[in-house]
């Protein structure tokens, strides 16, 4: 009788496991398909977006190659020609000279609240405003850049790298303390052992640890800066045929500018040229993300 018994509780047993085992692959394939069909309508957007810009402004830059890229000498004035030449150079200029501002100010900012400051209140202080900040829309940084500095000094591309710095500056700080944070303690303990000060422990070890995730976000940054729109029009003026070196004077223009010029435009022909400028811009952004990704593989494998 206990024989039967105990066999019936086995038999018993293995149905239970065979069960609980069924619905748990049931629940990892929902769970599988669920996280698929979040990546297809996260990537159907995607790809529409980009396939709109390029099917419709690919065709009008290598139409008009190569007079849409910058020729002659920066400042002479454009007479003719379809092309973007003023507005990629002041786009290449006024971003880089924002990247110049904010980067490095972020990534030290970062370092600080992370490896310093930790939950001491002014870290705290810092991290809440870049948290504000991060949610500040563009053209509210415009205007205050508009108040504070163009009002005093004119319409400049300084104003509009200070806008754009801005807008960078939360991006870079919250991007580069998640990655520090990703950081093991274990790195820093090692170093500390063999006598290494903290200074040179965050910059031999950490930073390069952390290196990946720090470009990742300043290119996010700069993405950001390079699409902006409304913080430029109260701070570098749209019109200008001119392509403006000099940062420091002068009316100057930018590729998401001239979007926002052309886009408005009734003809066809300057709404061609605004999805040229679209297709520039977004070649301009990929490009640099390919060059920061090898610069980055090529430093990884030095080490």
């Amino acid at each position: 009788m206990s024989v039967a018994v105990d066999q019936f509780d086995t038999e018993h047993l293995a149905i239970d496991l065979r069960t609980k085992r069924s619905w748990r692959s049931i629940k990892s394939h929902v769970m599988v398909s669920l996280m698929f069909l979040a990546f297809i309508v996260i990537l159907i957007p995607l790809i529409a977006v980009i396939g709109t810009v390029v099917s419709k402004g690919a065709g009008i830059v290598f139409r008009d190659f190569p007079a849409w890229f910058p020729k002659g000498i920066p400042g002479r004035t454009r007479v003719v020609g379809p092309g973007m030449g003023p507005a990629i150079i002041g786009t290449l200029v006024i971003t880089g000279a924002a990247s110049l501002l904010a980067i490095p100010l972020g990534i030290l900012g970062a370092v600080y609240l992370h490896e310093y400051g930790r939950q001491s209140k002014p870290a705290k202080v810092v991290r809440f405003l870049a948290n504000v900040m991060t949610g500040v829309p563009s053209i509210v940084m415009g205007l205050f850049v508009y108040v504070v500095f163009t009002l005093r000094f004119g319409l400049s591309g300084v104003g509009g790298s200070l806008a754009l710095a801005c807008l960078m500056l939360p991006v870079v700080i919250r991007s580069t303390e998640e990655m520090l944070r990703l950081v093991p303690d274990d790195l820093r303990e090692a170093s500390y052992a063999l006598g290494t000060r903290k200074g040179r422990t965050v910059l031999t070890i950490v930073l390069p640890s952390a290196l990946p995730g720090v470009v990742s976000g300043c290119l996010l940054a700069v993405a950001r800066a390079a699409g902006e729109t409304a913080p430029l029009l109260f701070t570098i003026g749209l019109i200008t045929k001119k392509a403006n070196l000099n940062i420091f004077s002068g009316a100057n223009t930018t590729l998401s500018a001239q979007i926002f010029r052309n886009a408005g435009e009734v003809l066809p022909g300057p709404q061609e040229r605004g999805w040229g400028a679209a297709f520039t811009l977004v070649a301009i952004a990929f490009l640099f993300t390919i060059i920061a990704r090898l610069v980055t593989s090529a430093y990884q494998k030095r080490r």
